[in-house]
């Protein structure tokens, strides 16, 4: 297929697929879930197991009569306990997605990372993938990590490359290209994670890492414009049209986010990844179509047994 280059066009391909979603919502108390339900029942990508705290069913229950065949509403005694029913049900396969509502992210992480009963495999690496559309770039960006590895290690780099780079295969890219990002295109040993690229490079050359075109280090703009590759005298199947951008560290990876959906006027979406069923965890200060756009990633991406 070819490549999908819009987020509205990732909406259609649910749809033209008929591609429709069980999702586990906790705590789903405010007007920007709501809204995000409603949309997605309304473009047919979703079902719904709301699952709220015993003082809070209101917006739940108006979901429910509204659309009583694809909504359904379960009740826990506090919103931990909501957290924990939602995470059993997407572990027992009732639902295929789970997503934060009204609840504090740390609470739900509790839930989704408690051992032997979470939705993290043991040994796992838990990561933190986004999607960005912006007005002046080409095509959709990937990019990790900007929510959960703090300075990743080797074996992190792997896991967030092999999880972001499975997602862009769903969006139609047969061979990703991924940008190493870096302040400047030299591996210098103060700056520990331009070794970690060293090595990923000489393991995609040695067919380890999937099919794909990886290079780095280099900065954001010269993976994103070919001018500036140029100028710079570098070449390669990344420079100037990169896929997916991997960050050193998690103070790069969000302020790349927010400086994207504050000053670039991008459209974002993001969903946490290694877990056996994708985690759609928004910020609260992410737009209603931010976390719309989110979930709709989240029901292309599937799951580990699609």
């Amino acid at each position: 297929m070819e490549p999908i280059r819009s987020l509205s066009q990732l909406v259609n391909v649910l749809r033209s697929r008929c591609i429709r979603r069980r999702v586990a919502v906790v705590c789903p108390n405010d007007p920007h879930t709501e809204y995000v339900i409603i949309r997605s029942l309304r473009e047919e990508i979703a079902s719904y197991l709301l699952v709220t705290d015993e003082n809070h069913r209101t917006i739940a229950d108006r979901l429910h009569a509204a659309s009583p065949d694809f909504v359904r509403v379960y009740t826990a005694p506090t919103p931990d306990e909501a957290a924990a029913l939602a995470v059993e049900l997407v572990r027992t396969g009732e639902a295929d997605i789970l997503m934060k509502g009204l609840i504090n992210t740390d609470n739900l992480l509790r839930a989704v990372l408690k051992k032997g009963k979470g939705l993290l495999p043991e040994g796992g690496i838990l990561s933190h993938v986004s999607l960005a559309q912006i007005p002046l770039y080409h095509k959709l960006l990937f990019f990790s990590d900007a929510a959960v590895i703090p300075r990743p290690s080797l074996e992190q780099f792997r896991a967030m490359i092999k999880s972001d780079t499975q997602i862009c295969h769903r969006l139609g890219h047969e061979q990703p290209r991924i940008a190493l990002i870096h302040c400047s295109e030299k591996t210098n040993e103060k700056f520990p994670h331009t070794l970690s690229y060293a090595q990923l490079k000489e393991e995609a050359l040695q067919g380890r890492l999937g099919k794909i075109f990886i290079d780095g280090p280099m900065d954001a703009k010269t993976a994103c414009d070919r001018h500036s590759g140029e100028i710079k005298g570098l070449s390669s199947p990344v420079v100037g049209n990169a896929d997916i951008l991997i960050f050193p560290n998690i103070e790069s990876g969000n302020t790349f986010y927010k400086t994207l959906s504050l000053f670039g006027d991008a459209n974002m979406a993001g969903m946490l990844t290694g877990t056996i069923a994708p985690v759609v965890v928004p910020s609260r200060s992410d737009s209603g179509n931010s976390k719309f756009y989110s979930l709709a990633l989240a029901c292309l991406a599937g799951n580990q047994n699609d």
